[in-house]
């Protein structure tokens, strides 16, 4: 998509007015290079009884030059960024592709830079579709670009354009995970992102990834990832993201890990067919620090970040592992296996191990992790679990600025206790029941982040959160999400651009 920013010049092929409630006549510059029966045609639109501004409402002028689209947006006082861009990505959603798509939009009497940038930016996010195993047969029409030209007073344009500009760069990431998540199994396995990885850094000079394959991680003792993976004929790998690497090097930066099953059958404890083929998305995780890399490339950050992704394929086979074995972690603690699809922790337990080690100034993990999450917090929000108030405070903050709902949940004792109380192994995989199954997943997670000293010399464990975000990683058919139609949402690639940017 391209944006643009201008006085009231251009019609384009569709022209949208946005206007709020208790608008009684055309406010200046709405009509501003219309033919005079158009002009006419607003005005009295605008003026009758049949548009009052209230949300969501409509009316469709058609004329010589373009359609003109009025849209209501409600009170102004009561417009939030959120509603504003909920507005823009469904207006765009319901478009007209058979106008042409030059675009214009006419931001008139009070409307701020910010409210116009969350408008344009729901548009720019809405603008998404995964098609690419399709056959279109009007695949040239389907091509064409859509061009969004914004237009208001000059008082507001410079802020306006650099505003779109950085969120169409952020966009660029979430689009990535978007495409990332949508990939089928049999096209994006372990070894496949690791080559995109590979391929996205090339000519980037401050950005570096590093890909350990499987006999790497049998020689670094990654043997959780190695267990889950091992019964796939698509081998796990460890991907690890580095922007700015050789900045500020003795620095604490942040660490972001994800979780990155690219299938997940279940493994040996197999699911129902029902559902098996969204199991293609339990890697969202990973696809969320790989488009959080990219935004943060892309908008030009300077500061130092690491990423790590813990790629595995969860397949059953005579080389899978089993629910009763104990496994080996890089951390040096076992795991007793009671389930084998509680597989994300298993893999997540190696790259936290493994974050501590880079000394962050906090981790956080993303895993599209436990179905339990799902039924606490539906579709709305992703659960955000945390051994530090003012780090679980800054992620909630930065998701509120975007209008991404992380929402604090306990991490109590009790649960903990359940994961680490196996007979035979330091930890196991699945706590003693079904009530609080993702405060047990988070409880086990906790094992494998590090403790370090401070400049007293107390110990203390390194920062960390966990994000699930197993209700929120995907769209099927719901309208939790007015920015995504379908599929992989590439949730919190804006909430941690947002929090590592402005921290």
């Amino acid at each position: 998509m391209n944006v643009s920013v201008s006085g009231y010049l251009e019609t384009g092929n569709i022209m949208i007015i946005p206007l709020f409630q208790g608008i009684e006549k055309a406010p200046n510059n709405s009509t501003k290079g219309l033919t005079r029966a158009a002009s006419i045609a607003v005005k009295s639109a605008i003026s009758s009884d049949n548009f009052d501004g209230e949300e969501k409402s409509q009316i469709s002028i058609w004329t010589k030059e373009c359609q003109i689209i009025l849209l209501g947006v409600g009170q102004n006082d009561k417009l939030s960024h959120k509603k504003s861009r909920d507005l823009g990505a469904t207006c765009f959603n319901n478009l007209p592709e058979n106008q042409g798509k030059n675009v214009v939009i006419r931001f008139t009497k009070e409307w701020n830079y910010e409210n116009m940038a969350s408008f344009v930016e729901g548009m720019i996010l809405r603008n998404y579709s995964f098609d690419k195993y399709q056959k279109i047969d009007d695949k040239v029409e389907k091509n064409i670009e859509w061009s969004i030209n914004c237009q208001t007073t000059e008082r507001y344009r410079k802020d306006l354009r650099s505003e779109l500009d950085r969120l169409s760069a952020i966009a660029t990431g979430v689009h990535l995970a978007r495409d990332l998540g949508n990939e089928p199994a049999n096209r994006l396995y372990p070894e496949e992102f690791g080559r995109r990885a590979i391929e996205w850094a090339q000519g980037k000079k401050n950005v570096e990834v590093e890909v350990w394959d499987y006999p790497r991680l049998i020689k670094e003792g990654m043997n959780a990832l190695v267990e889950v993976g091992k019964g796939s004929i698509h081998k796990p790998c460890m991907v690890f993201f580095r922007l700015n690497p050789d900045l500020d090097v003795n620095k604490q930066v942040p660490c972001i890990v994800g979780k990155g099953i690219t299938f997940d059958s279940g493994g040996i404890s197999i699911k129902g067919s029902a559902g098996m083929d969204e199991m293609k998305l339990d890697m969202h995780g990973s696809a969320t620090v790989f488009g959080l890399f990219q935004a943060l490339y892309a908008t030009g950050y300077e500061g130092r970040v690491n990423g790590i992704t813990c790629m595995a394929e969860n397949m059953p086979s005579g080389e899978a592992y089993r629910p009763g074995d104990v496994i080996d972690t890089y951390s040096g603690k076992t795991i007793e296996v009671l389930n084998t699809d509680a597989e994300g922790r298993n893999v997540l337990a190696d790259g936290l191990w493994k974050a501590s080690e880079l000394n962050p100034s906090y981790i956080i993990d993303l895993a599209t992790l436990t179905g339990s999450i799902v039924v606490a917090l539906g579709h709305e929000a992703t659960g955000l679990f945390s051994n530090d108030n003012s780090l679980s405070d800054k992620i909630k903050k930065a998701g509120e600025d975007v209008d991404e709902i992380c929402w604090p949940m306990p991490l109590l004792p009790a649960f903990e206790k359940q994961m680490t109380s196996s007979k035979i192994a330091d930890v196991r995989n699945q706590g003693k029941g079904r009530w609080g199954g993702a405060i047990q997943a988070a409880g086990f997670l906790k094992q494998f982040v590090q403790e370090r000293e401070d400049i007293s010399g107390e110990k203390s464990q390194i920062p960390w959160a966990h994000l699930d975000i197993a209700g929120t990683a995907g769209i099927w058919g719901s309208d939790a999400n007015a920015t995504v139609s379908h599929g992989a949402t590439g949730i919190l690639v804006r909430t941690l651009h947002r929090l590592i940017t402005k921290d």
